[in-house]
């Protein structure tokens, strides 16, 4: 005798369609890759003076820092006094009202900073402030 068997629906093996749950983790990456917040730093440590009356300042802007050796640092590395009036120029014409933010060390003289000051509003800003801490 020969003997058939007949499978039913519920006895065939299941599988799990993995591909709509591989689309949804790639658009919960691109989506939180998208909305998180860089922020900018300048590359160097600085002890920032003290101030009471110091406010937050908007995300973009163009941050320069003065170390106590009178290096002028932007993104790392040393664009001294003379490339601060460049750069402010380069990215004030993308952006017209982003501010310049000079992160001075409380040993920087006072001489280095108005000549960093200087050269920025040169350069075109509109807006030059001094980070401090609060």
């Amino acid at each position: 005798m020969i003997q058939r068997r007949f499978s039913s629906p519920s006895q065939q093996a299941e599988e799990i369609n993995l591909s709509p749950l591989i689309d949804m983790v790639f658009i919960l990456l691109i989506f939180f890759i998208v909305t998180t917040v860089f922020v900018e730093e300048t590359g160097v440590e600085v002890n920032k003076p003290e101030a009471a009356s110091a406010v937050d300042l908007e995300q973009q802007s163009i941050l320069i820092a003065l170390t106590p050796q009178g290096e002028v640092v932007y993104g790392g590395r040393d664009i001294g006094v003379n490339g601060v009036r460049g750069l402010v120029q380069r990215l004030v014409r993308d952006t017209p009202d982003i501010p310049v933010i000079l992160q001075a060390d409380k040993a920087v003289t006072t001489e280095r900073l108005v000549r960093v000051i200087d050269e920025a509003k040169l350069g075109g800003a509109n807006v030059v402030n001094i980070s401090t801490v609060n």
